[in-house]
């Protein structure tokens, strides 16, 4: 009776709102792992840590380590005891939040809320104009950020490709946070060449806050990375950024990647059971050296394709392997983050729908907080493609439709409703008072899905699904110049950075996109 009360309250708030679906739903139905499947993967993890343990610790966990009971053994490896490592779990805090600008795009990461982003530094990008991939630029970066801060579903936003017209590692860090500072009021995820070049940005960002203060209330950027060199081995420069991002005052990030076949087993258990050692070894270095300092757990178990050695991120076994590697993170009870959505199509295709929707699908249905390169990512993360961020945006919101499920109460039974119409109305429920009231509140319409008549696709000229994304693309990229940062800040930041963005590029009318006919 209690879970039908609460059910009824859930649906009266949506009712009263308007809104189908939000950032944060619940899930964690999916369990591909049994209990006992769990129990023996942790307890491999915990193996691997105490008895392989971590080649390559930088000099500061080293220290910390060894003087809170770890050893170095004979092959110059870190050893993490058992009883350590399950302390260290045990103090990570449990429910941990990643501003927006604006408190809107707050996201909640705890036991099974998920949420869904993009990032995966690609090199390259589908260009909107010709279908040819090219090299991403920084203007890539800032446009990016502008589409991301107009799709309902995506919730934040990362460096989803790289400004290879940049250089100077230094200034191409600076200059990427600054286009997605400039770009969206959505939380921002950033990674760093060197943990030198986390200081400049964090006094960007503070000035953009208003101030060092306001900026520590809200801190609507965070950073970290993958510093785990599979199989492990610490990254000392990764090592050194997630570090060096304590300084944001917001959760960093630990992501490991180690690919079956290549930097882990080819057996998918033990590829997981590597996958889940890492992430932990990433949680240790940020616990030993800051105690209490809040974190993700990032197991990304990465699949090579056997027969030829290189990376595939679209098959069934990335879509279970993440999908187990949620379900661990949600045993230990830590923010999570795993990976999905990475199809190794090169254009936004048949075959990149279907990679997509099921990978995606699975780590959502296993409840992992954070599901990154949920949208845009083509070619096995060596592309990007704006249309294939709006497409993704849809498939995300069918998704978080699925998971938010059905609610059964007296009410939506509708006993009545049905009993009304078939006995005496009008024989159908087209022209109900509840229909029209659950219109917005009960079912979600997607952007650019066609559900037209044949008749109707077939006068419009037969678009297919890229180009109706490609015409909300330019809609959105011809009109949307938000001022995320006021004129006045933005002169003090060009004066103390060197910004390679022009103001002419970042107005209406720059000529670079033009809405559609």
């Amino acid at each position: 009776m209690r879970r039908g009360r609460a059910s009824a309250r859930r649906q009266a708030a949506r009712q009263a709102t308007g809104q189908v679906v939000r950032a944060g739903m619940r899930s964690g139905r999916f369990k591909p792992l049994s209990d006992r499947d769990v129990e023996r993967i942790h307890d491999t993890a915990l193996a691997l840590l105490a008895e392989v343990g971590m080649a390559n610790p930088i000099p500061l966990l080293r220290e910390k380590a060894l003087q809170a009971g770890c050893r170095m053994n004979d092959h110059e490896r870190l050893c993490f005891p058992r009883a350590l490592v399950e302390d260290t779990i045990a103090r990570v805090p449990r429910e941990i939040v990643f501003c927006g600008r604006e408190p809107r795009h707050d996201l909640e990461y705890q036991g099974s809320r998920v949420h869904y982003g993009g990032c995966g530094e690609a090199v390259q990008i589908l260009d909107v104009e010709n279908g040819c991939y090219r090299p991403s630029t920084l203007l890539d970066i800032y446009d990016c950020g502008r589409l991301v801060d107009a799709l309902e579903h995506i919730h934040d936003h990362s460096h989803w490709m790289i400004a290879t017209d940049i250089g100077d590692p230094r200034q191409a860090d600076i200059n990427a946070a600054y286009a997605c500072f400039a770009g969206t009021s959505k939380n921002i995820s950033l990674s760093f060449a060197s943990a030198a070049n986390v200081e400049p940005v964090l006094q960007m960002a503070q000035l953009i806050a208003g101030g060092e203060r306001a900026f520590s209330e809200r801190p609507f950027c965070s950073g970290g990375g993958c510093c785990v060199v599979s199989p492990l081995a610490y990254g000392a420069e990764n090592s050194e950024v997630c570090i060096a991002s304590t300084a944001f005052g917001s959760p960093v990030w630990i992501v490991v990647a180690p690919q079956a076949g290549a930097t882990a087993p080819a057996a998918l258990a033990g590829t997981l059971a590597q996958s889940v050692a890492e992430a932990l070894a990433g949680v240790l270095l940020v616990s030993l050296v800051v105690p209490g300092y809040p974190v993700t757990l990032g197991p990304w178990p990465f699949v090579s394709d056997l027969r030829t050695g290189a990376f595939s991120g679209g098959g069934g076994e990335e879509g279970i392997l993440n999908a187990a590697a949620a379900q661990i993170a949600n045993f230990y009870d830590l923010p999570s983050s795993v990976s999905g959505g990475m199809t190794d199509a090169k254009l936004p295709d048949n075959q990149a729908g279907y990679e997509k929707g099921i990978n995606v699908t699975l780590a959502a249905l296993a409840g992992a907080n954070s599901v990154s390169e949920a949208a845009g990512m083509m070619g096995s993360l060596m592309g990007c493609s704006f249309e294939s961020i709006v497409i993704d945006n849809d498939m995300i919101g069918c998704i978080q439709r699925a998971l938010r499920g059905i609610e059964v109460t007296d009410e939506t039974l509708s006993f009545e409703v049905i009993r009304d119409v078939v006995l005496g109305g009008p024989g159908h429920f087209l022209s109900h008072q509840q229909t029209l009231g659950l219109m917005q509140s009960e079912y979600l319409y997607p952007e650019v899905a066609d559900r037209s008549s044949i008749e109707d696709w077939e006068a419009a000229g037969s678009p297919d699904i890229r180009e109706r994304a490609r015409a909300r693309v330019q809609q959105i990229l011809s009109s949307h110049y938000p001022q995320y940062i006021a004129a006045d800040t933005d002169r003090q930041i060009r004066e103390l950075f060197p910004i390679h963005i022009p103001q002419s590029a970042m107005q209406p009318g720059s000529g670079r996109w033009v809405a559609p006919a």
